[in-house]
């Protein structure tokens, strides 16, 4: 997760628009307007085009960003949300589980942006969504501007884990079999 440095890095630049999913967990009103706002204005400053989910809590954020990423057709993710401490575990369980989700998705290629918010109370909260304090969804939505840039850069290769395509059993079944 990208946060608050004393070294900003410049918005990457494109040849062709990104399209960039914002996956948030509107929880707490207020601090979820304050996140949607500073990750759009991000995205708009870098010329990325973007949508937005909602999904009914933080843990369902990588559940989310994992169909978008095999079905949909965005460059990259910016996944928002707050969790607050509570008197329970939960806390740890949902702050665990949604980074180990976004981080698993990472590893396997999705450019993510993760600007869940994980406080002890509401004032960090608050701190950490105002985009003039730490604004971590704008910190999450340059993070995954810079994650598409590096994949262009990279280039995105199709590779499977081992298994071959269908289409491949169906152009060999065309070409009838092979003679060694």
């Amino acid at each position: 997760m990208a946060g608050h440095s004393d070294n900003e890095l410049t918005l990457p630049t494109f040849e062709e628009v990104p399209h960039v999913l914002i996956v948030i967990a509107p929880y707490y009103g207020a601090i979820s307007a304050a996140q949607l706002a500073s990750a759009r204005a991000v995205l708009d400053r870098a010329g990325a085009t973007h949508e937005i989910v909602e999904m009914p809590g933080s843990l369902e954020i990588p559940t989310a960003i994992g169909i978008a990423h095999r079905q949909g057709e965005y460059d990259g993710y910016v996944a928002l949300g707050c969790v607050i401490r509570g008197r329970t575990s939960h806390y740890d369980v949902v702050v665990g589980e949604s980074a180990r989700g976004i981080a698993t998705l990472g590893l396997a290629g999705a450019c993510i942006g993760n600007g869940i918010i994980t406080v002890e109370n509401m004032e960090q909260a608050e701190e950490r969504a105002d985009a003039a304090r730490l604004d971590t969804a704008g910190a999450a939505a340059q993070a995954a501007l810079h994650l598409i840039a590096l994949q262009k850069r990279m280039g995105k290769p199709e590779r499977s884990i081992g298994f071959r395509p269908d289409s491949f059993l169906h152009d060999a079944a065309k070409k009838g079999p092979t003679v060694a």
